[in-house]
């Protein structure tokens, strides 16, 4: 059990390590508050959009990575 929860784990550190180099810089500097970056149409319909979508599987993978941080502690011990 132990030994299919660090795979697990390994699987999802992976994950989240490309899901967080995938996403783009949000430092945009004078340029997003000259041109408004929030009212772009991309920033309206954020949950729809590729970041959008990033976003969320990045929430994904570290509520997993967490879960599974946890069941090494608690299994180790054992």
């Amino acid at each position: 059990m132990l030994t299919a929860v660090i795979v697990l784990h390994i699987i999802v550190c992976i994950a989240l390590i490309l899901v967080i180099l995938l996403q783009s810089s949000k430092v945009e500097g004078l340029t997003g508050i000259v041109q408004g970056g929030a009212e772009t149409f991309f920033g309206k319909n954020k949950g729809r959009s590729y970041e959008g979508k990033l976003a969320r599987l990045t929430t994904i993978c570290m509520i997993v990575f967490i879960i599974t941080s946890i069941a090494i502690g608690i299994l180790s011990n054992k």
